[in-house]
């Protein structure tokens, strides 16, 4: 008799449905054989299923196992068909009623005792599942509290091989997995916080724009002045993720095997490569594409520490990324496509010994390499910088000053408030970073004073177009933090000194 479980492998971070046909054909030599474009993750569960079997108390069938993974033309990645291979094997044996698993999405990866492991990219398979109509998903405990924000779907988390088979034998005792969707459990908790920042209130300033608006940030200064204690706190001012967002996030970071012990991720991802990091781990790739470093990032932060340090074929990959919000990944046999929604802020010295300015050290590096150091961060990667801002190093008195910053929460309600405005004029949870010329031309105003100002600063600046747009879209922003309805001339004098150059 042949028997059909139903399950999924992972392309990127999209699921494919998947069928595992199995036959039982009575011959001496009780063998496994497995067809269907199975890679060797795959090809090595023949083992372990049949161990699992085994020592999960069932009777392993004197036949020869024909296994079938359909459709032949996808390959299949990963150990998490064990359990649907499994489940088809005792189905075809009379173990399981085959109509139990009709209408049921199985996945999950065996150890030789029948014990559950945790897999990949729940979520997705959650979300394929109710897209191609499916009313039930059984997958590993540890991974059922992500699947179950999928509505729709009856989610049940087991732990072993027995305990599947017992669920679609009917038992009673597998209760669902409840989705908690409580304020309590949405709320992220941060270990750091803008009270903890001396000073330097232009840099937290620029800050609080970035996150209104979703506008990338260069930080510029010597070593010890507070740019990472800075970008590491840029999330703490972030609005909280709505549950669409924090699926999106999860379904990345969960594709990528980092699970959150929560289920889903409710806080806004900060992510800090090395500059070391290749061209794969920044932008996404490998043989079987994984979402990289800024796709990690997906509604959150990314970092660049020491930028002109990072090798240049990376920080030119990310030029299309921070343009579209998105990074293809092209292979033979298919194309991949990672969101890449997220606020770029990048630090640097402002020379290669980092004491450019310094009164109370000398600078040791020539004017030569100090511009081969900030050539490194090419022209159109800088256009695509919102906001450039000098982090100078803090005088004594204001670091022994007692006195705590703005607490992070504060910032962050008006930052809510303008997001608020933002989402009611374009629609939808879309910032003004995003603006499209055509929106920018129909939303930002300028009356005569304004048009005069800018055309002085055209003229001064010598600035591109893209440039051009980038300072109206921030001041857009910083307008709605002022809760204004159009944008004034204060509003583009801010935006304008974000746009000089403080690097050379």
């Amino acid at each position: 008799m042949i028997a059909k479980a139903h399950s999924a492998t992972l392309n990127g971070i999209e699921a494919l449905p998947i069928v595992v046909e199995v036959d039982l054909q009575p011959k001496r030599d009780a063998g496994f054989v497995m067809v269907g474009l199975a890679d060797q993750a795959v090809a090595e569960s023949k083992e372990r299923v049949r161990t699992a079997i085994k020592n999960s108390g069932f009777m392993i069938p004197a036949k020869t196992i024909m296994c079938n993974l359909a459709p032949g033309d996808i390959r299949k990645q990963g150990p998490w068909l064990d359990l649907p291979i499994a489940c088809a094997i005792l189905a075809s044996d009379g173990v399981l009623p085959t109509s139990e698993l009709e209408e049921t999405v199985i996945l999950g990866e065996l150890g030789l005792d029948g014990k559950l492991r945790p897999v990949d990219g729940a979520v997705s398979v959650a979300i394929m599942a109710l897209e191609q109509g499916f009313k039930r998903l059984i997958l590993p405990k540890q991974n059922a509290a992500e699947a179950a924000v999928v509505v729709g779907l009856t989610v049940f988390g087991v732990s072993s091989l027995l305990e599947a088979v017992e669920l679609l034998n009917g038992s009673p005792f597998v209760e669902p997995e409840a989705f908690d969707d409580s304020p309590e459990a949405r709320m992220p908790e941060y270990l750091v916080d803008f009270s903890d920042v001396k000073g330097q209130k232009h840099a937290v300033r620029a800050l609080e724009i970035a996150a209104a608006g979703g506008h990338n940030v260069l930080m510029v200064g010597p070593p010890g002045s507070g740019k990472t204690m800075l970008a590491r706190r840029l999330p703490t001012i972030l609005p909280p993720l709505s549950l669409e967002e924090s699926v999106a996030v999860t379904r990345i970071h969960s594709s990528a095997g980092q699970k959150s012990k929560d289920g889903l991720v409710w806080e806004r991802p900060f992510r800090s490569p090395h500059h070391s990091a290749s061209h794969a781990a920044i932008v996404g790739g490998g043989k079987n594409p994984k979402p990289g470093e800024i796709s990690m990032a997906h509604f959150g932060c990314l970092f660049m520490d020491e930028m002109p340090e990072f090798d240049r074929s990376v920080l030119e990959a990310l030029r299309q990324p921070l343009e579209d919000g998105v990074v293809t990944v092209a292979r033979v046999h298919s194309t991949v496509t990672f969101p890449a929604e997220c606020i770029l802020v990048g630090a640097m010295n402002p020379c290669p010994c980092g004491f450019r300015g310094l009164p109370e050290q000398k600078c040791v590096s020539t004017p030569a390499s100090c511009i081969k150091y900030a050539g490194k961060i090419s022209g159109p990667l800088l256009d695509r910088i919102d906001i450039h801002i000098e982090v100078p190093r803090l005088k004594p008195d204001e670091l022994l000053d007692k006195q705590d910053g703005e607490p992070s929460a504060a910032i962050r309600e008006r930052v809510v408030r303008a997001r608020e405005r933002q989402n009611q004029r374009l629609g939808g949870a879309r910032v003004n970073a995003k603006m499209s010329p055509r929106e920018i031309r129909e939303m930002v105003v300028l009356d005569e004073e304004c048009d005069q100002f800018m055309r002085q600063v055209a003229a001064r600046m010598n600035i591109s177009g893209r440039v051009f747009d980038r300072i109206l879209r921030v001041s857009r922003t910083i307008a709605d933090l002022d809760g204004s309805d159009g944008v004034k001339r204060n509003h583009l004098a801010e935006a304008v000194q974000y746009r000089e150059r403080v690097v050379i």
